[in-house]
């Protein structure tokens, strides 16, 4: 039996990491490997994963189930696959819940489950799992990220370059975001002071007159 404790910081919003973390969509995407496949009408769906334990690489296919609760922000995942040669068979339980964070706008993904592995590849599996869990919750953590930090809303880019105040970017995107807001406000020219245009015509006008 394999067990998972793991626990995730991300510096978004509570709200908006559950919206990703609750979405099969956006978890799968966050994972190597993985795909959705088609849903049912019990509410499961069919997933593939990829494993690479050393040198070899297991597919596994599984069928999925999802429980959520809105309002306490947790949810259960159940599968039960096999690998495609049908001679490793598994069943995975994992909770999840989305709770505020150490400072103001941040959150925590507390992840605790255990996967049970019967068949040939059983021994290989296992063997391997601390490395594979430690290498996917890596990926799985910098994606989240990532996923969650969303688009910088551009009057939170243009407070950052016109009072000195950044805001805090989630992320390497979204720190190339604001970087980028920075770049174009440098470049774009300067406004006209309001009434300078009109007495620059005045004067000009002037000095045409006297000319004359």
């Amino acid at each position: 039996m394999i067990s998972i404790t793991e626990e995730i910081a991300v510096p978004s919003p509570r709200a908006r990491v559950w919206e990703v973390i609750s979405n099969p969509a956006d978890v799968v995407s966050c994972i190597n490997g993985a795909e959705l496949g088609a849903a049912h009408d019990d509410g499961s769906f069919d997933g593939t994963l990829v494993v690479k334990f050393g040198a070899v690489r297991v597919r596994f296919a599984a069928q999925v189930t999802l429980e959520l609760a809105e309002d306490e922000r947790e949810g259960r995942l159940s599968a039960r696959g096999r690998d495609g040669q049908r001679a490793t068979r598994f069943t995975a339980e994992a909770t999840f819940r989305v709770v505020e964070g150490d400072g103001p706008g941040d959150a925590r993904v507390a992840v605790n489950g255990e996967i049970t592995i019967n068949g040939k590849l059983a021994s290989l599996v296992e063997s391997g799992a601390g490395a594979v869990v430690t290498r996917m919750t890596r990926e799985f953590s910098d994606q989240l990220l990532q996923r969650c930090a969303g688009p910088v809303p551009v009057a939170e880019q243009v407070a950052a370059t016109t009072t000195g105040q950044a805001p805090r970017p989630a992320g390497l995107f979204g720190r190339l975001r604001v970087w980028w807001a920075r770049l174009l406000e440098r470049r774009r020219p300067a406004a006209p002071v309001p009434g300078r245009a009109q007495e620059q015509s005045k004067e000009g006008s002037s000095g045409n007159a006297q000319a004359e």
